[in-house]
């Protein structure tokens, strides 16, 4: 199944898909390519009954996801750069309406455009090195695929706003204290936790599990 992409691969466990972002040269940052590849293995996730949850995670232990691949922002023309922030949201969009659960298996950082991955997931394990934060404001942007409604329903206004407007990155055991992630784990331990999350959600009525879902968000 990994052949079948060039950014990220997908591996079947049981009833669980595990979709790993597979850029480590480049902290596992997204490009056009990976938002797209992203969206296919959900595809193929919504479209396969056996799949009944989803371990997203990244390649190596250094990054989650870094956000987007700076080195693509020269390139951008204004067009493009909507057409990206568009993609981005549609995608991110799609995940956390996703039918079935997500988990983030956050392995390292989780910056910009990765914690707003991380963020539309329905729950979120971070390894205990793992680093969070949205400094798009130090590059003079904003995060741009949802991460602004989602940080404020995850940490509240206040602490949003200083997350956003600062930059800061907060070490995982900070996260967990505001309500950013769910759980945090050596690292060794992290793929283990993140699977009997998602076998436990995998083996529940998927029915329900749906139904919640869409009346939480």
């Amino acid at each position: 199944m990994a052949g079948e992409f060039e950014t990220i691969k997908i591996e079947r466990d049981e009833n669980i898909l595990w979709i790993t972002l597979n850029r480590p040269h480049r902290l596992n940052a997204f490009n056009d390519v990976m938002i797209e590849e992203l969206n296919e293995a959900l595809n193929k996730a919504e479209e396969d009954p056996g799949v009944r949850c989803i371990i997203i995670t990244g390649e190596g232990d250094r990054a989650f996801c870094a956000g987007a691949d700076l080195t693509m922002f020269p390139k951008l023309t204004p067009t493009l750069a909507l057409e990206a922030s568009r993609m981005g949201q549609k995608v991110f969009a799609r995940i956390e309406s996703f039918p079935k659960p997500v988990i983030a298996a956050i392995n390292g950082y989780a910056l910009g455009g990765g914690l707003e991955l991380a963020m539309a997931c329905d729950f979120r394990i971070a390894a205990e090195h793992a680093e969070l934060g949205n400094p798009e404001i130090k590059l003079g942007i904003i995060p741009g695929w949802g991460g602004t409604q989602r940080l404020v329903r995850l940490v509240g206004l206040a602490k949003a706003k200083e997350l956003a407007m600062l930059g800061d990155r907060l070490p995982a055991e900070e996260a967990i204290k505001i309500g950013l992630v769910n759980k945090v784990v050596p690292l060794e331990e992290l793929r283990d936790a993140a699977r009997e999350l998602a076998k436990k959600l995998a083996d529940g009525p998927p029915l329900a599990l749906r139904l919640i879902k869409q009346a939480l968000n």
